[in-house]
């Protein structure tokens, strides 16, 4: 199959810093090539993903995210030089709501996109309006819950490949919290749970938004000391340090988080998750057995004093057995499947009703701009397109 991923214009692919949804493009796409089929992944220029590439924005657009312009100029491009693909897994917002106004008749193969965010307010709106006309894939049960009344093709939780993790004992004697810095997430009430047990916390996370940074001064910048530490947004190996040195990671969420890929990184390095039972978090962790299900700080400083009752072992083993990309790729390439014969199968019944062969009307043309490409060795140059 001729599979197409459009990535997110906002940060390369993999990231260097802070990117959940970077790091999942990177896993799928590696993981298709992996499992014989074509891929190309459409990102931006300083994207580093051995898979073929191309792009029209030459750097990630992180400092103007959200900005319109960029992302539409970016998805304009995407579906021109997708437009000959089996199928797009679209993973931006702009693309899938275009193509949810297009039939089989445009000569445009068929769209799919994952929800990455919550189901709920503005989003909602989006995903309700557009999931009749594009597969929507969901990222687990609990973020569907909100919005029952939208369509989604299927739900599929994200994988790592737990050999690309390293293995730790959890001798580095401290617990750690990793995510963006906001009250969501719950960076404080990681603190008041360490200061509770009395174990060294460290933190590490994204401070770049003006919320982001107020937070940070009024509910974290207080409490760091000697046994409270703030590592700030650490690259992808300084985490993976981090993580497989760890006691515990601490994910103390008061939200619906659709996912929270940290956890599955967590227990790749064989380290537990204490969580508060909320979003996604009870289909990741097994309460007992590969972290605890807490609610409260008082619950998660008793669970800390816990936490070497759990073997470190069966966390990893869950994402081997579960948790992986080989898992997430299959399910993925099942929904393809589905979504490519079901295509077939309208346009040749609508064939049949109209007494003649399916219109070839549609396709693209050449583009507005120059477009950049890279081989599966990385090693892009740029090309008139």
């Amino acid at each position: 199959m001729r599979i197409a991923i459009i990535a997110p214009p906002w940060a390369p692919i993999p990231p260097t810093l802070y990117g959940g949804i970077e790091q999942a493009v990177d896993a799928e796409a590696r993981g298709v090539l992996a499992a014989g089929h074509e891929v190309l992944l459409f990102t931006t220029g300083d994207s580093t993903c051995p898979v073929p590439r191309q792009w029209l924005l030459p750097e990630a657009e992180g400092v103007r995210m959200g900005v319109a312009v960029p992302e539409v100029r970016h998805v304009l491009a995407a579906y021109e030089a997708v437009a000959d693909f089996d199928i797009v897994h679209d993973h931006t917002v702009v693309g899938p709501a275009m193509a949810s106004r297009w039939g089989p008749d445009s000569g445009l193969p068929p769209v799919v996109t994952t929800i990455h965010g919550p189901l709920d307010g503005e989003l909602a709106d989006v995903y309700r309006r557009i999931g009749d006309h594009v597969g929507l894939i969901a990222i687990s049960r609990a973020q569907v819950k909100p919005a029952p009344d939208i369509t989604v093709a299927r739900v599929i939780h994200h994988g790592v490949t737990a050999s690309e993790f390293p293995w730790g004992d959890g001798q580095g004697d401290y617990c750690v919290f990793l995510g963006r810095l906001s009250p969501d997430k719950g960076a404080h009430r990681a603190i008041a749970a360490a200061e509770k047990a009395g174990v060294t916390l460290i933190l590490a996370g994204k401070v770049r938004e003006k919320a982001e940074k107020e937070y940070f001064e009024q509910e974290i910048a207080p409490h760091l000391s000697d046994t409270i530490r703030f590592a700030g947004e650490v690259p992808h190996e300084e985490k993976l340090r981090l993580l497989s040195g760890a006691r515990a990671t601490l994910f103390p969420i008061r939200w619906n988080e659709p996912f929270g890929l940290v956890m599955i990184e967590s227990l790749a390095c064989g380290t537990p998750v204490l969580a508060y039972p909320e979003g996604a978090a009870p289909e990741v962790i097994v309460d007992g057995q590969t972290g605890f299900l807490v609610d409260g700080e008082a619950e998660m400083a008793d669970a800390i004093a816990s936490v070497g009752e759990i073997d470190r072992h069966a966390c990893r083993a869950a994402v081997e057995d579960y948790f992986s990309v080989d898992r997430m790729v299959r399910e993925h390439i099942e929904l393809f499947d589905d979504v490519v014969a079901g295509r077939v199968a309208q346009a040749q019944a609508q064939a049949q009703t109209r007494g003649r062969g399916v219109s070839d009307e549609g396709g693209s043309s050449g583009g507005h701009g120059e477009m950049g490409e890279a081989s599966d060795r990385g090693d892009g140059e740029s090309s008139g397109s």
